[in-house]
């Protein structure tokens, strides 16, 4: 199917194209502010389906909401009326067409002229007012709050917010792109013009910006977001994408002797800790229990033994491991315990506790196996 993209370097073109291509559409023509006229003619020309998402959002000067949203529009509109076989077309509103202002009039003008290309030529035409959006490869300061948020936050920069509790409607990019691209699935036909993109999200301001600051403290704390929460989860998806390109990498706190070194990876009030252990050849570690907190263990470098013991019997348990074969190791409560290194080089722990450690209240006993 060859398919049209106007607006196709914009924030939803290229997140629309590049997963366009994911799904095996590789006939794309694409329409952006470089594409000539006389490319334009022979796209509408060749085009099986268009996605009309070309826009203008923020003008230097109101005439060109005009001239970007309306006037754009019936151009592209006659041009494809003009082929042997006029396409369907989607074409992205606002939900500011219900409003009375430049930019959603000039929505609201392009509506009714698409609106009449499908009458005229007896093709479907499909309509989203969509809301406020955000995602990956949204351009910060200029259309988006979301975006502006996560580009001066990741930075340590201020955030300037009117009135935190201002209540913004949100619709995430991958939404979006998926709701668009089941359009060109013939069983999602119907005589609806208007569409809706689902889900949407609800937030304030103040929220928001609470939110994403606390996304910026989480390398220093070592914290995860609530990714249980699917506002959050897309929101710390987006923020990551804002990181400047020479901070994605941040340090750990190594803690280290001479046998070796301990350190904190992720701590989560619910979902406990992860740390990374590496023991030296011949040392041995842990030697403790405890009556709530409980562990796994996964050597993933090296080779090692395991050991545990109830703390009231005289049997000892053991599990040899090596990064040979994976193998996880529960450490239940009320074993004391410890795991050796028995190779020739470092061996490598990932150990996950169900509790952050807390030294006020440790629930750490010292016992040898």
């Amino acid at each position: 199917m060859r398919i049209l993209v106007t607006g196709a370097n914009g924030f939803v073109g290229r997140n629309l194209v590049a997963e366009l291509k994911n799904k095996g559409y590789t006939n794309l023509l694409l329409c952006d502010r470089n594409t000539t006229e006389s490319e334009l003619e022979k796209y509408t020309q060749e085009a099986e389906f268009v996605f009309h998402l070309a826009g203008v959002n923020r003008p230097k000067h109101e005439s060109e909401y005009k001239k970007g949203n309306t006037e754009f529009t019936e151009k592209l509109l006659e041009l494809l009326s003009q082929s042997s076989s006029p396409p369907p077309v989607m074409f992205s509103s606002s939900t500011q067409a219900a409003l009375s202002n430049s930019y959603g009039e000039s929505k609201k003008n392009a509506e009714t002229l698409v609106q009449s290309y499908g009458k005229d030529n007896n093709v479907r035409v499909i309509l989203y007012r969509l809301p406020n959006l955000f995602g990956k490869w949204c351009k910060p300061n200029y259309n988006s709050v979301v975006a502006t948020y996560c580009h001066n936050i990741s930075r340590g920069l201020p955030v300037w917010v009117e009135n935190p509790e201002t209540q913004l409607t949100l619709a995430y990019i991958d939404d979006v792109v998926r709701e668009l691209i089941n359009q060109l699935n013939p069983d999602s036909f119907n005589s609806e013009i208007y569409y809706e993109v689902n889900p949407v999200h609800k937030i304030t301001l103040g929220k928001l910006v609470k939110l994403l600051n606390s996304f910026y403290e989480s390398r220093s704390e070592l914290s995860i977001a609530e990714l249980n929460n699917e506002l959050i989860k897309k929101l710390y998806s987006t923020y990551l994408s804002y990181l400047p390109e020479h901070q994605f990498a941040y340090e750990l706190t190594m803690n280290k002797d001479d046998r070796g070194s301990f350190t904190e990876f992720i701590r989560t009030p619910d979902r406990g800790q992860i740390s990374v252990n590496i023991s030296r050849p011949g040392i041995t570690k842990g030697n403790h229990w405890h009556h709530t907190k409980n562990e796994k263990f996964l050597v993933v470098s090296g080779k090692g033994v395991i050991r545990l013991r109830k703390i009231d019997s005289d049997e000892v348990i053991e599990y040899f491991v090596s990064d040979k074969k994976l193998v996880v190791v529960d450490i239940p409560v009320g074993y004391t315990h410890n795991i050796e290194n028995l190779g020739d080089s470092d061996m490598v722990t990932i150990m996950w506790v169900n509790e952050p450690f807390d030294s006020i209240n440790p629930d750490t006993y010292y016992m040898e196996v």
